[in-house]
């Protein structure tokens, strides 16, 4: 495919625009650079720009991110997320130790020295968010990172911080990656996890906080390979099979049928085309599943279609 426009937005902080379509570095592999390579480079012939990281990934995808970009001397040109301060079986480790620890790690293995965000993967809430935004401030004053996010907190604890940080003066979340797609979890996928309700919804329409999207296609419900009497994958039955679910399937799959695409392809479109700047992390295995994803960013949704997909109306 020839290099072509993609839909971005701004992130406060970070130099260039971020694509719509964020690629997830887990299926990358630096002991399989040649598949790595083909789907970066796909990746990038759609005009994406935006590589998502985090270190409980483990380090090939990172591995085969800083090859890439080493070999391909195009380092400027991208925007790397990294996650870290994830919890460990003792529990929270929101703290400068592992944030600088985390940090150091993914940057030595994408041979780089900054992330353009790094984000936090879960919160603490037993720990103040003052403590929490002033501890941020140091990776940002050395350059390590130029703009934060925080990833599977809630709005309140977002709305904290932030207003914190301006209270005194400091550099708050310019972002949040918490899941939101046109399914609707019934219950947390992994432990800590957040998926966004109605009224986070308003909230980021309120502030137009950039939205970062993980799990922006539910694992693959939109796809045509389950059904409501196909029970086998028992974390899809248990996080998405839900009536209501089925309902926004069955919809997105007609409205598909109107324009030209897929039910999976809707989906995405709907994650989108909100009232507020978001982005998609998606996570193709090859060059083709990114290619179908990428056809989202031709399909349009009126508001009172993405209502109806949601089933706000009837």
């Amino acid at each position: 495919m020839s290099e072509q426009p993609m839909g971005s937005i701004r992130i406060a902080g970070v130099d260039q625009p971020v694509s719509q379509l964020i690629l997830g570095s887990m299926l990358l592999n630096d002991e399989q650079m040649e598949n790595s390579s083909a789907l970066l480079d796909a990746y990038t012939s759609i005009g994406g720009n935006c590589l998502d990281t985090a270190r409980v990934y483990g380090p090939r995808g990172m591995g085969a991110i800083g090859k890439w970009m080493t070999e391909e001397g195009n380092r400027s040109e991208y925007v790397l997320i990294v996650k870290g301060a994830h919890h460990d079986a003792s529990g929270p480790r929101i703290n400068l130790l592992a944030v600088e620890e985390d940090l150091n790690y993914s940057l030595d293995l994408m041979q780089t020295d900054y992330a353009d965000i790094f984000m936090l993967h879960r919160d603490d809430a037993d720990k103040p968010v003052g403590e929490i935004i002033e501890l941020l401030q140091k990776p940002l004053e050395e350059g390590k990172c130029k703009a934060l996010g925080a990833s599977n907190w809630t709005t309140a604890r977002l709305e904290e911080a932030n207003a914190y940080a301006a209270d005194h003066g400091l550099t708050g979340f310019a972002c949040n990656s918490p899941n939101l797609s046109l399914a609707r979890a019934n219950e947390p996928r992994w432990p800590g996890c957040v998926s966004v309700d109605t009224d986070d919804v308003l909230w980021h329409e309120r502030t137009q906080l950039p939205l970062l999207s993980w799990s922006s296609q539910a694992a693959g419900f939109f796809t045509g390979r389950y059904a409501p009497d196909n029970r086998d994958n028992e974390e899809i039955v248990r996080v998405y099979y839900s009536d209501a679910n089925w309902e926004r399937h069955r919809r997105a799959t007609v409205l598909g049928e109107k324009k030209g695409a897929d039910a999976n392809q809707i989906a995405l479109a709907y994650v989108l085309q909100q009232p507020f700047p978001t982005c998609a992390l998606i996570g193709p295995a090859n060059a083709g599943e990114l290619y179908s994803s990428a056809k989202a960013l031709n399909v349009q949704l009126t508001a009172e279609e993405t209502r109806w997909l949601d089933l706000k109306t009837d």
